[in-house]
């Protein structure tokens, strides 16, 4: 999981809350993400969303991609599909994934690099691995994260972010045990490269087994912890959480996580590798179906129609909308088949 790396003792640090009147922010449920497959058959482990997606507002779906090691031959993709509504934000740890969409934004992003298409008013778009990769096949892993818009930006034009690994601003924990890579967002004034319309902070570590983590958190965010690999525990009560998993964590101004002595994983690979996100919520209607999300059943029952009249964009053959479990409506009513 090479991602992007460096000398912890070379960065700034971030300083870590300290003082008898800290409200750190503590678990209030885990979630196991569930297996399923997407797009032309790749598996993605998703935590969220499931029954209650209001705890992760302002973020709609999180699909973790492998870490798997593909044959020759092996790899797989999403073809051309549409989107509306939201901005989806692809983190590639090892690998490499291609992008393309209706409005000519694109690029190939490999380890430590992201892509933040805005969906917007709508776009078509394909994710799929280069044909070299196809060919020799490798190590694959990587994070999709959905990020809703508010009602006022869901017609902004389609937009693309390239990301690349070097533009992520790297920090330290105050004591040198830990990478903070920062995506997107905000972390004790150091601000990521990704430009946000929904205020989201976005950040991958890697807390040095034994090492123990505190940041401060903005209060109006919500905070999710998901774990890429290793263990370690969260919060004050010190909460088991390993690969696979997300914590949800309640109010307070900072978090703290601590990875377990022993990080030794897939048998060659050590460190906690975490994903902390955290947004300020929404709190609008959600209407859901598919690659759809809007705020009323009209507005999905529209974008139906006007992706099968040709209006979200022409630049490949018409796709079919990939459909998964997650179509059915989450807080809020949604079109139907």
């Amino acid at each position: 999981m090479p991602a992007v790396t460096a000398d912890t003792l070379t960065l700034p640090r971030v300083p870590s809350p300290a003082g008898a009147g800290v409200r750190w922010r503590e678990v209030t449920k885990t979630v196991t993400a569930r297996r399923q497959l997407e797009g032309e058959g790749f598996e993605v482990r998703r935590p969220f969303p499931g029954t209650d997606l209001a705890v992760a507002d302002p973020f709609l779906l999180l699909d973790h991609l492998g870490a798997v090691e593909y044959g020759p031959g092996e790899a797989k993709g999403a073809p051309w599909h549409p989107h509306r509504g939201f901005e989806t934000v692809t983190y590639m740890l090892d690998g490499a994934f291609e992008h393309n969409d209706s409005t000519g934004g694109g690029g190939l992003i490999t380890e430590g690099a992201t892509q933040w298409m805005t969906a917007g008013a709508g776009v078509l778009h394909s994710e799929l691995p280069p044909q070299d990769f196809v060919a020799k096949g490798g190590l694959f892993h990587g994070i999709q994260l959905w990020v809703n818009l508010p009602k006022s930006l869901k017609w902004t034009p389609a937009q693309y972010q390239d990301i690349t690994a070097g533009q992520t601003v790297l920090l330290s924990s105050d004591d040198g045990g830990s990478l903070l890579r920062v995506i997107a967002g905000d972390l004790a004034g150091h601000r990521g490269p990704g430009v946000t319309r929904t205020p989201i902070t976005y950040v991958h570590a890697t807390v040095s087994p034994g090492a123990k983590l505190g940041l401060p958190w903005p209060q109006e965010f919500n905070a999710l912890v998901y774990v890429l690999a290793g263990r370690g525990t969260v919060g004050t009560d010190r909460r088991p959480l390993e690969e696979g998993q997300l914590a949800v964590l309640g109010p307070g101004e900072a978090l703290t996580l601590q990875a377990a002595d022993g990080q030794d994983y897939n048998g060659s690979r050590t460190g906690w590798e975490v994903l902390l996100l955290g947004g300020l919520p929404i709190r609008e209607p959600i209407a859901r179906y598919g690659p759809f999300v809007m705020n009323t059943k009209a507005e999905i029952i529209q974008a139906v129609e006007d992706f099968q009249n040709g209006r979200l964009g022409t630049t490949a053959p018409r796709p079919v909308p990939h459909r998964t479990a997650t179509d059915a409506p989450l807080g809020g009513d949604a079109a139907g088949e």
